[in-house]
């Protein structure tokens, strides 16, 4: 999710609310629904959102260009987020 946050970086994320473009949401992983994923709002189209990484040339970046599109119902907004201390 580089550039928007950074390995150790936290959030508090709140259930619900509507996805808009260019909000960061958690939700578990299409692919994997044990793991849960950070990612940007890109598109929305009714109860499903787009989600998109921050940087598309990681290795190993998974977003919805892997799995489409992410339903609304069970993602949460994060609304805070806690930087980790360099160091």
């Amino acid at each position: 999710m580089r550039p928007g946050l950074s390995p150790g970086d936290g959030v508090l994320a709140l259930r619900g609310g509507e996805p808009r473009p260019g909000q960061v949401r958690v939700f578990p992983d299409p692919r994997m629904p044990s793991r849960w994923l950070i990612k940007r709002v890109g598109e929305v189209c009714g109860e499903m959102f787009e989600a998109r990484s921050d940087n598309v040339d990681a290795a190993g970046v998974v977003d919805s260009r892997q799995f489409g599109p992410v339903p609304a119902a069970g993602s949460y907004r994060v609304v805070w987020t806690v930087r980790r201390r360099p160091g």
